[in-house]
Formats: C-alpha cells, sequence, structure tokens
C-alpha cells in the first residue's frame, strides 16, 4: 500500500509456523476478527451510501451536492493515505488505526445529525480521512504482525470483507431509510465501527505496537515533501469542488485555482509517462483511474436515477446494487486461475470492454419501455469486467515494479483511485447542477418512491452516464497499452 508496507516487510514479527497455524489461530485470532470487523463495517458503509444518499439530499435540500458528498469522501481519503503511511513509519499502525476510527465515526455523527447539506458533506470528508487513515494502516499490521506465509490468507481475508456489504448493503440500507429514516443508515454504525477496535486493540499494541525495527531510538519525522503533493491535491480537488457547485463566473475562481494545486501535485503522485498513458506500468495506473471513474460514478447516480425517473422505492433501488458485488468478486475469482495467467493482457482488455458496455447502457432505463430491472443486469455485466481489471491491474503493477518500487507504484494505484474519484465525480456534479439536477427533491421520501414526482429531467442524468461512458471508451484505448511489449504475445514475451 504504502512505503511503510515495504519497510515492514523486512522488520514483521516471524513467529514459528505450525501445520494447523491459521489467520483465526489463537495469536492472531483477535487481531484478525478486528481488521476485517472495521474494513466489513467500512466497505457497509460505502455500499449503503448510494442508496440512501437520495433521501439525504431531498430532506436537506442539496440535490445539487449529490456528487460532491461522494466526491469528499475520496478527496480526503487521498490525505488520509498520505499521512498514514508516514504515520506507521513514525510510531506504527495503532495511532492511525485509533484516530482514524474516530474520525470516521465522527463523520458518521456529523452526517446523520446534519442539518444542512454542507454538513452533511462535512461528515462525508471526515469519514474519507478516518477511511484513508485506517486502510493503509491495517496493511501495514498485516506486514508487521503476521509472518509471511499467513499474509496472503490476512489479505484475502480483508477481500472477503466487502462481499457480504456490497450484497447487503444496499437492500439494508433501503430498508432502514423507508422504516426508521435516512439518519440511522449513518447514525446506527456509528456505535458499531467502535467495537472492532476495542477487540483488537490489545493484540495491536503488541504484536505491531511501536516504530519499525531499526528505525533508532528517535522517531521519523514527516516528510513534508511527501505530504505536499497529497495535501495539494486534496486542497486543489476541495477548490474544484466549491467552484463547480455554484454556476457562476466568480466560481471560475475558486476552480482555475484548484486546477493550477491539483494539475501539477497529481503528475508529481504517479510514475512518470501516467497522464500520456505511456506503455506498460503507467498505463496500469491510468486504467486503474479510469475505470473507476467510470464505474463509481455510474453505481453512485443509479438508485437516485430510479427513484426520481422510474418511481422505485430506496429498497428496490438497492436492488439494482446487489448483484453487481457477487459478479465483481467472480470477475476477480476468473482472473486468478492459474492457466489465464499467460492471458493477463487480454483479460485486461476484456474486462474494459465489459465496463464501458456496462456504463454505457445503464441510462437505457430513461425509456419508459425499457425494463426497470435493466440497469441491474447491465451494471453487472461492468461489475464483472470491474473484477476481471482491477485484480489485474494489480498483479501487473507488481509485476513490473522494481523491488524497491513496489510500495510507491502500490500506493500510486490507490491515490490514482481515488483522485480519479474525486474529479469525476466534481465533473459530472457540475453537470448534473447546471442541467437542472439541483432543483427539486430527489423523490420518494420514506414511503414509496412510486408516488414522488421529480423535476429533474432525463437530461441530467444523460450528461452523468455521457460522461461515465467517455472514461469507459478511454479505459478501452488504455487497456491496449498496458502490455509493455510492442508486437508481442499476450504474455509479453
Amino acid at each position: 500500500m504504502t512505503r511503510a508496507d515495504v519497510d515492514a516487510t523486512n522488520t514483521s514479527r516471524r513467529l514459528p509456523r505450525t501445520p494447523r497455524e491459521s489467520v483465526l489461530s489463537k495469536p492472531y485470532r483477535a487481531l484478525t476478527l478486528g481488521c476485517v470487523s472495521t474494513i466489513l463495517l467500512i466497505a457497509f458503509e460505502a455500499m449503503a451510501i448510494g442508496t440512501a444518499m437520495p433521501a439525504a439530499a431531498e430532506a436537506l435540500d442539496g440535490l445539487s451536492l449529490y456528487a460532491f458528498a461522494f466526491s469528499a469522501f475520496f478527496t480526503t481519503s487521498l490525505l488520509g493515505m498520505a499521512v498514514s503511511g508516514q504515520w506507521c513509519d513514525r510510531t506504527g499502525p495503532l495511532g492511525p488505526v485509533t484516530a482514524g476510527i474516530a474520525a470516521f465515526s465522527g463523520g458518521l455523527l456529523l452526517s446523520g445529525a446534519a442539518q444542512t447539506m454542507w454538513m452533511f458533506v462535512a461528515g462525508r470528508a471526515a469519514q474519507g480521512l478516518g477511511g484513508g487513515l485506517v486502510i493503509v494502516a491495517l496493511y501495514v499490521t498485516v506486514r508487521r504482525a503476521y509472518p509471511e506465509h499467513l499474509r496472503p490468507a490476512a489479505l484475502a481475508a480483508f477481500s472477503a470483507a466487502w462481499v457480504v456489504p456490497s450484497m447487503t448493503g444496499p437492500v439494508i440500507a433501503g430498508t432502514v431509510t423507508e422504516h426508521l429514516g435516512w439518519r440511522w443508515v449513518f447514525l446506527g454504525i456509528t456505535v458499531l465501527v467502535v467495537l472492532p477496535l476495542l477487540v483488537m486493540l490489545p493484540a495491536l499494541r503488541a504484536q505491531a505496537g511501536g516504530p519499525p525495527e531499526g528505525a533508532g531510538s528517535a522517531p521519523a519525522r514527516f516528510d513534508l515533501r511527501r505530504l505536499r503533493p497529497a495535501g495539494a491535491v486534496a486542497l486543489g480537488a476541495g477548490l474544484l469542488q466549491l467552484g463547480g457547485q455554484e454556476l457562476r463566473w466568480l466560481s471560475l475562481l475558486p476552480a482555475g485555482l484548484g486546477l493550477a494545486l491539483l494539475a501539477p501535485a497529481a503528475v508529481r503522485l504517479m510514475p512518470r509517462g501516467t497522464f500520456r498513458a505511456a506503455r506498460g506500468l503507467p498505463s496500469a495506473i491510468l486504467l486503474r483511474a479510469l475505470v473507476s471513474a467510470a464505474y463509481y460514478t455510474t453505481q453512485s447516480f443509479l438508485p437516485l436515477m430510479l427513484i426520481s425517473q422510474r418511481g422505485l422505492s430506496y429498497t428496490a433501488a438497492g436492488l439494482a446494487l446487489v448483484v453487481s458485488g457477487l459478479l465483481w468478486a467472480t470477475g476477480a475469482q476468473l482472473q486468478s486461475r492459474p492457466r489465464l495467467e499467460r492471458h493477463r493482457y487480454r483479460l485486461v482488455s476484456l474486462g474494459t470492454v465489459l465496463i464501458c458496455c456496462g456504463v454505457a447502457l445503464v441510462p437505457a432505463v430513461l425509456v419508459d419501455a425499457v425494463p426497470v430491472w435493466t440497469p441491474a443486469v447491465v451494471l453487472s455485466l461492468g461489475a464483472l469486467g470491474m473484477g476481471m481489471v482491477v485484480a489485474s491491474v494489480g498483479v501487473v503493477v507488481l509485476r513490473l515494479s522494481e523491488p524497491e518500487e513496489a510500495g510507491g507504484n502500490i500506493a500510486a494505484l490507490q491515490a490514482a483511485d481515488s483522485l480519479s474519484n474525486a474529479v469525476m465525480l466534481t465533473i459530472v456534479g457540475t453537470a448534473f447542477a447546471a442541467l437542472g439536477g439541483g432543483t427539486a427533491g430527489a423523490g420518494a421520501g420514506a414511503g414509496h418512491g412510486a408516488e414522488a414526482t421529480s423535476a429533474v429531467g432525463p437530461e441530467a442524468f444523460l450528461a452523468v452516464y455521457a460522461l461515465a461512458a467517455v472514461a469507459g471508451a478511454l479505459a478501452i484505448l488504455v487497456g491496449r497499452r498496458v502490455n509493455p511489449g510492442y508486437g508481442v504475445g499476450d504474455d509479453g514475451a
């Protein structure tokens, strides 16, 4: 994940291996359960937000800020990841995990109690900061607390923690929103997030606490040169979002200043050649950014579109996201089969086509004659492609990285993911608001979306999905440049 991962690889505590040893063996049980539970709850919130957001935006009269509630999370998570990596280098993962869970819980509380949409967005920003701190620190914990032969199983458990929330989160959030209100989607998780910390705190302190071995008695200082680009990107993205929200000439000032900060800092965060799609590693990282922007934008606006344009209830709209989680996991499992390894780059190309098709076909539901379940089917097609591409890109990045650069390149991969989502959601949010997306309630109230009317026209959603489809089409082109060989076989040989 970060340079801390690489440093920790050489300093992990290696315990004697026993034949029956696993991540749930007594020495690791509390730590594993605590880490997985934390990721489970963060994942649940990430999957539930899409279903609850239409109701929150309507209640807070903030539909014009709909996209910024998502982009604020990604913007601050970038900064949280950068800070967490250095914090782990200085004192170990205990501090970032504790602070991250506190920030995440505080953000949930702020969003759940929000009286204005800006207050809600501020809560989402706090959640992003906390999530960025926690996720990096937990991966560092794996490096430091588990012996090498158990690390794959620990990371697999982390990935598995996303499957159940992806399949149940939208439906549960829809049901809670209809019967208890959208606020309880956030307030209900607030206390639960603290519980995993209490479970794993003693083990985390004992097995992964303190600075890395060999770091010396004095903790390392924060390297502001490494933090400055991430801070500039976060500030620039925030100013860009502020300018995009107000459709006035005066808004060009913060938007222009945001671009001036964001663009050069983003170039410094990424490997050379990323933004010109240089063949091999740079294109792999750019591809991750493009597919993430296309797919997440599509997913974020789908419940709102189904509620406001086709009159679905919150629970029914959430069902459109359920199958996607299972197909994503299927795609990831498919690419992991040993016999398909020699076709790695072809899998990437195929996956990008599936993603683009899925994204481009979702807005067909705006036509009344199209069955309302169509988006669930086509988005699942895109999810299958995402599982293939995201996992394959991770494999390719590690394969094409020098050992001493692997940690930094993985960090760049994650930064590209968060940055692309923040920028893309800012752009589509501006287009959505400009085309009337902020002029009316989202739809259903607490009961049934079919009874609601909305002044949001289909053109606002068409603009969102057109931009997402452009990102998907670019991903197809960039996906062909991931293979570092030119005019050679699929395996690059």
